[in-house]
Parts: C-alpha cells; sequence; structure tokens
C-alpha cells in the first residue's frame, strides 16, 4: 500500500498507512466569495495572458520540465476548447532561476512588460518572496505551484496571491511523525537557510519532538554555498540516528559526503526540495533505502494525467520527463486561472483574483467538475463549477492556500530512483 498522507487542513491522525488531516492548517477559515452573482454570458473573444517564473537555470532547475510542461499541457488542453469558451490562453515563459544567479532580477520586469493577468511562479519560496512585492505591486497575480512557506499564508498580497502546493505546516507533520512512526529517536537536520528550508525544519521539529523523539542538532547553510563540511561534521559529531536534508540541489554534494564518512543511506530523509532521480549523479545503489516526503499525488494516483501529458510532451518533440514533481500543481494552477477567467468573463488581474476562490470549491458552493472544459460547460451553462484537479481538490480558502492536498512518502531504489514506500 503506498504511504501518503491526505491532507484537508491540519493534524487529527487516523490510521497507519494514510493519515488524515482534518480541520484547518492554512491559516484560512470559510471563504466571504457570493457565487449568487453568478458568471456573465460569454461575451467576446476572451484573450487571456499569462507567465511563467519558473526554474530554468539554479539550484532547482531540476523542477523545471515537469513545472512548464504542466502549464504548456493546460494551454493546449484550453485552447482546444477555444471554440465554444472564446478563451484563447498565451503563455509567455521566463527563468526564475535562484538566489544565488538571481535571474528573477531581469525576467520579471521583463515579463510584466508583457502586461500578463499571471505569472506562475517561483518554485522556490524564498525565490518568491524576492518578488512576490514587485508582481502583485502592479496588480498582477502570483500564482505558484510549489511554494510551502508558511510566510505566504499572512503575507499582505493585496488578495493577488494563490498556491497549489499546501503549506510546510503540512509536510513537516508528516515528515515528523513519519520518522517518529519508524522508530527514529534523535536527529539530526541540515538546513538551508531561507523561507523554505527555516520554516519546514520548524514543522518537521515540532512533529518529531511532538512524537517523543530528540533533534539534537539542527545546521544550517547559505544559497550559493558550495562546501558544506562543518555543517556534515556537527551534525555527526550529535550521533543522530536519524539526517533530514533540508535543501535543492546541494544534497548532490551533502547525501554523498554524509554517506562517504559512514552515515546508512536507510536513515536518510529527503524532502520536496530535494526530492528527485540521481540515477546521473550518484554511483548505483548509493541511495538505496533512503527515504522522503513532497506534496502531490504519486504518477499511480494521478495516471491519467500524467498518460496525457507524457502524449503532449512527445507530441510536442520536447525531451521526455523523468520526473512529474509539480506537473499537476502547474497544470492546475493554469486550469483555475483560465476558469476564473471565463467565469469574470474579463481577463484583468484583480476580477480573475476575485473569482479564483469560487472556482476551486473554496465558496462551498458549486458543482464537480475535473476538466476545463467539463467546468467550462458548467460556467457558460450559468452555473458555479468546482475544480478538483489533478493535484489535489485543491479548493482555496480566502488567502488563496488550498486546504486539501497529499503528502507521500518514498524510498529510494538500487538506482537511485524514488517510488512510492510501501512499509
Amino acid at each position: 500500500m503506498v504511504r501518503s498522507r491526505k491532507l484537508i487542513g491540519a493534524l487529527a491522525l487516523t490510521g497507519a498507512a494514510a493519515l488524515t488531516l482534518a480541520g484547518c492548517a492554512t491559516g484560512g477559515g470559510t471563504a466571504t466569495e457570493d457565487p449568487s452573482a453568478g458568471p456573465a454570458e460569454p461575451g467576446g473573444d476572451l484573450s487571456l495572458k499569462i507567465a511563467t517564473a519558473l526554474p530554468v537555470t539554479g539550484s532547482l532547475a531540476f523542477l523545471g520540465p515537469p513545472e512548464i510542461q504542466g502549464v504548456n499541457y493546460a494551454q493546449s488542453l484550453i485552447n482546444e476548447y477555444t471554440e465554444e469558451t472564446g478563451l484563447e490562453l498565451d503563455v509567455v515563459h521566463g527563468d526564475s532561476g535562484d538566489l544565488d544567479n538571481k535571474k528573477y532580477e531581469s525576467e520579471i520586469p521583463r515579463l510584466l512588460s508583457e502586461d500578463p493577468a499571471a505569472i506562475i511562479g517561483a518554485a522556490s519560496s524564498g525565490v518568491s518572496l524576492q518578488f512576490i512585492d514587485q508582481v502583485v505591486g502592479a496588480g498582477v497575480i502570483q500564482f505558484s505551484p510549489a511554494n510551502t512557506s508558511d510566510a505566504f499564508t499572512t503575507y499582505d498580497d493585496n488578495g493577488l496571491y494563490f498556491r497549489t502546493a499546501p503549506s510546510d505546516v503540512l509536510q513537516g507533520e508528516v515528515h515528523g511523525n513519519f520518522l517518529g512512526e519508524l522508530g527514529h529517536q534523535t536527529l539530526g537536520l541540515i538546513v538551508l537557510n531561507d523561507a523554505y528550508g527555516t520554516g519546514l525544519a520548524k514543522y518537521i521539529t515540532e512533529a518529531f519532538e511532538g512524537a517523543g523523539g530528540e533533534v539534537v542538532a539542527s545546521e544550517t547553510f547559505n544559497p550559493g554555498d558550495t562546501s558544506f563540511d562543518s555543517q556534515i561534521a556537527a551534525v555527526l559529531a550529535e550521533d543522530p540516528d536519524a539526517i533530514t536534508v533540508i535543501s535543492f540541489d546541494e544534497a548532490k554534494t551533502i547525501l554523498p559526503s554524509l554517506i562517504e564518512k559512514g552515515f546508512d543511506a536507510e536513515n536518510l530523509f529527503l524532502v520536496d526540495g530535494n526530492m528527485a532521480a540521481y540515477d546521473k549523479d550518484f554511483p548505483a545503489g548509493l541511495l538505496e533505502g533512503a527515504k522522503g516526503t513532497y506534496p502531490g499525488p504519486t504518477p499511480d494516483q494521478v495516471q491519467e494525467f500524467v498518460d496525457g501529458l507524457n502524449a503532449f510532451v512527445e507530441e510536442s518533440g520536447t525531451e521526455a520527463l523523468s520526473d512529474y514533481t509539480y506537473a499537476p500543481e502547474s497544470f492546475d494552477a493554469v486550469n483555475l486561472i483560465a476558469l476564473a477567467s471565463l467565469a469574470a468573463q474579463s481577463t484583468e488581474p484583480a476580477d480573475i483574483a476575485e473569482k479564483l476562490v469560487e472556482v476551486s470549491g473554496g465558496s462551498g458552493e458549486g458543482e464537480k467538475c475535473t476538466s476545463f472544459a467539463d467546468c467550462a460547460d458548467i460556467i457558460l451553462g450559468g452555473g458555479v463549477a468546482d475544480y478538483d484537479g489533478a493535484s489535489s481538490p485543491v479548493t482555496f480558502d480566502e488567502v488563496g492556500d488550498p486546504t486539501e492536498g497529499m503528502i507521500n512518502i518514498y524510498e529510494y531504489g538500487a538506482d537511485n530512483k524514488y517510488v512510492p514506500y510501501e512499509g
């Protein structure tokens, strides 16, 4: 059985293999949208433009291909239905880079000059925090498929920030409790010193200590660092029986070093920022037994979506995907923006933002639908659509956080690729 945790808010555990979390953990509440206003009748053409600021370069570049292709796949399906909806979607792509190369400093002004209704990105919470004021200050929606920092829940974003990835509050809870379930008593942390890394470390620590464990070492490193010897030595000196590495691409250096110094890969734990296929990076068997967590469904749980995405990628003549991390969340972000535009009969960012809670089902009303075309038919028929996505039912609260999601647990095999953990 796949070890996954379905999340509906926060923190009531129900079962060993699948834990359902109930309540409201993402800082939200009840949406205040009034669906009674209803959609306008379809009018003239809706020429909707969005942009992407996703990692083409930098320490999260491995997430770029699945996220970008998730956007492109959604665009293709939306535009296949233009004759029925009058809505045509144009996408301008850009590179968010990372906190080291700072590609966003030139890319965000370029993307804003294209006058998009929304910018999809960044993947990194720390990077998003570098330009969120610039984007929402320009009256443009910022919509991330992968930001998980709790900083966004209370951020003053003028109602223009949304995300399809659940908060680190939830991943931290699952990760820390999973360590406890496995019987670990002491934990060492090696942590990227940014909003994502320190936030996730905080919630892992709280959950692990709540489960009776002790965090005996927590060492940070800064974006752009290339040597981690001091952090590794400090953590190993405390002799923890488990180590969690919270990083991005730095894991390619940190993980082999820990194992070369005698730490057992079976007691190594990764998170969404570094859960990647390392078959081309490490000798066979290096990571065998290591485990990790990240938000989102497994490919098996969204096989229809994965099959469709793979067919789209093959038809487009681009390189096949080896990883699908945050592809469903990116796909859902684009569909939600397009549906909100259709419901508002507008391509103005403020109008779209006002409808995003409604089309996600956050208003508490609406007819369930699982594709852009089916949801569009509901809207065009005068109804309220409640989009359930490839990544989750989404269901935004009033601050743009998803109140439903999935955290899955994975294990690395001898090929240094991860598969769902069977326990």
